[in-house]
C-alpha cells in the first residue's frame, strides 16, 4: 500500500484545499493529511481566528477525501511522521516549491498545482468579519493586551475606559479611542476586555453581558462561585460568549501537555504540584497587596496553579485546606493549597515577596511530566519515565506576553458561534471561583 502524507492549516476549507486534498490521494492508497495546530503563524504575522484547530480536523474529515488525519504540533514533527507512518510521498502544494526538498531523503516529495484565483487569506478579507473590543482598566495587563491585539486578525480595539483618563492616554495617541464612560465604551463595541480590580469584575461582566456584548474577563473572572454561575447562566440565556483571561490556558504547549497526559501517556495522574510567585519591590506590588482591591497572593495568581489541577483532576475535589502567611494588612504573601480528591492528591503554592521555584510537576503511575519555571508560560516540557531512554522533549515558542492566544480563541468563539472555549470551560472557572470564595470565608484556611 502506496502512503501519501500532505499538511495545511485547512482554514476556512475550501475548493482549493479540496483539490489539493484529491491530488493528493491520487499519488497513492492512503491519505494521511497531519492539520496545524493553532500556534501563531509568524510568517503571516497574524494568528488564525476563523477556525480552530478542532473544527478544521472536522472540516478535512468531511471532506470524505482523506484516511487519517493528525495534528501537527511542532517543528521537525513531518520527519518523525514519514518514519512514524511509514510514508512513501510527501506532498503539499506549488508555492512551497523546493522548501522541503530535503525530506527527499525519506521519501518521495512530489509539489502539487495549487488552485488559482482562492486562498484562506482571500475568503478572510471577503468576509470582512471584525470584532469591535473595548477595553475596561487600563493598567499594565491591559497596555500588553491593547499591543496584542494586532496581531489577531479580526480583531479591533473600539474604546479604552478608565477611571483614571490618564492611563487610558498612555496606552494610545489615538484620544477618538477614550471614552467618558464604562457606558459609553460599552456602546462603541461588540465584546469588551476586562481588566480593572478583581473586585469590579462581577458587576462590570454583568453589565457588558445584559448589554448584549460577549466578555473577556481578567482572571480571577469573579471571586465567588454564585457570581460566576450567575455571569455563565446570563451568557448563556443571551447567546453570548463569556470567557475568562487566562492565557495559559489558552496556549498551544500547555493544550498539548494536557492532551498528552490525558491520553495516558504517564497512566493514571496520582498528584500535581504547581507555584508561582512574584518577588517585587512592595511599591511594584502595591495593588496585589491592597486588601481594598482584592489584593494577596491567592486572587492574584491562585488561578494559575489551580489551572492544571482543575483540568486534569476535575472540579469535584473532596476539600481543600488553605495555608497562608499574611502581612500587616491582612493580606496573603504567600500561600499553599493542598487538594484532595479520592485517588489523587495536589497542591499549589504562591507568593508575592516570597519566591518558590516556578515549576509544575504531574505525577503519574507510568511516568511524570516536568515544566521548568516560569511553567505558566509553557514553551518546553518533558515526559520522563523509569526508563530513561523513553523521556521525550517538546519544545514551543511562547509569544511573550501570551495574551494573544487568549484573544485568538475569544474571537474564534465569537466569529463561530461557539458560547464556550474547551480549554477553560465554564464550569471549570465556576470552580475557581469557588477555591477564591472559600478562602474569603475562611474555610478549611489555617494562618502560619
Amino acid at each position: 500500500m502506496k502512503k501519501v502524507i500532505t499538511y495545511g492549516t485547512y482554514d476556512l476549507l475550501h475548493e482549493g484545499h479540496i483539490n489539493l486534498l484529491r491530488r493528493a490521494k491520487e499519488l497513492g492508497d492512503y491519505l494521511i493529511v497531519g492539520v496545524t495546530n493553532d500556534s501563531f503563524d509568524r510568517e503571516r504575522g497574524k494568528l488564525n481566528v476563523r477556525n480552530n484547530v478542532l473544527e478544521r480536523v472536522e472540516a478535512v474529515k468531511a471532506t470524505g477525501i482523506v484516511d487519517e488525519v493528525i495534528i501537527e504540533d511542532y517543528v521537525g514533527q513531518k520527519i518523525d511522521d514519514i518514519l512514524k507512518y511509514d510514508v512513501d510521498i510527501f506532498a503539499i502544494g506549488s508555492d512551497w516549491e523546493g522548501k522541503f526538498d530535503y525530506l527527499t531523503e525519506f521519501c518521495e516529495v512530489v509539489y502539487l498545482p495549487r488552485t488559482e484565483g482562492i486562498s484562506s487569506s482571500m475568503l478572510r478579507a471577503k468576509s470582512e468579519i471584525v470584532v469591535d473590543v473595548a477595553i475596561i482598566g487600563c493598567g499594565r495587563i491591559a497596555e500588553r493586551f491593547y499591543a496584542e491585539v494586532d496581531k489577531v486578525d479580526a480583531a479591533h480595539v473600539a474604546s479604552l475606559y478608565d477611571i483614571d483618563t490618564n492611563a487610558a492616554k498612555r496606552l494610545t495617541n489615538d484620544h477618538s479611542l477614550i471614552a467618558a464612560s464604562l457606558e459609553e465604551a460599552v456602546e462603541r463595541a461588540d465584546a469588551v476586555y476586562i481588566a480593572t480590580p478583581h473586585h469590579l469584575h462581577y458587576q462590570q461582566a454583568k453589565y457588558a453581558l445584559e448589554h448584549g456584548r460577549h466578555v473577556l474577563c481578567e482572571t480571577p473572572m469573579v471571586l465567588a462561585k454564585a457570581e460566576a454561575k450567575e455571569l455563565y447562566a446570563l451568557a448563556e440565556e443571551r447567546g453570548l460568549v463569556l470567557l475568562e483571561a487566562n492565557k495559559t490556558a489558552y496556549s498551544p504547549a500547555f493544550t498539548h501537555l494536557i492532551s498528552l497526559v490525558k491520553s495516558g501517556l504517564i497512566g493514571d495522574v496520582v498528584g500535581i504540584d504547581a507555584s508561582e510567585s512574584k518577588l517585587w519591590s512592595k511599591e511594584n506590588l502595591k495593588r496585589e497587596l491592597d486588601p481594598e482591591m482584592s489584593g494577596g497572593s491567592l486572587y492574584e495568581m491562585g488561578s494559575y496553579p489551580l489551572l492544571p489541577i482543575i483540568k486534569l483532576l476535575g472540579t469535584d475535589y473532596e476539600h481543600i485546606n488553605i495555608y497562608s502567611r499574611m502581612n500587616d494588612n491582612g493580606v496573603d504573601v504567600y500561600t499553599r493549597g493542598i487538594v484532595c480528591y479520592k485517588s489523587a492528591i495536589a497542591s499549589f503554592q504562591l507568593g508575592l515577596g516570597v519566591k518558590t521555584e516556578g515549576n509544575l510537576v504531574i505525577s503519574g503511575t507510568q511516568g511524570y511530566v516536568y515544566v521548568p519555571s516560569p511553567w505558566w508560560k509553557t514553551d518546553y516540557f518533558e515526559l520522563r519515565y523509569e526508563d530513561q531512554n523513553r523521556n521525550k522533549k517538546y519544545f514551543y515558542k511562547w509569544d511573550e506576553p501570551g495574551l494573544r492566544y487568549e484573544i485568538q480563541e475569544f474571537v474564534s468563539c465569537i466569529i463561530n458561534h461557539r458560547p464556550s472555549s474547551a480549554r477553560l470551560t465554564p464550569r471549570q472557572s465556576i470552580a475557581m471561583a469557588g477555591v477564591m470564595e472559600q478562602f474569603a470565608e475562611r474555610k478549611n484556611f489555617f494562618e502560619i
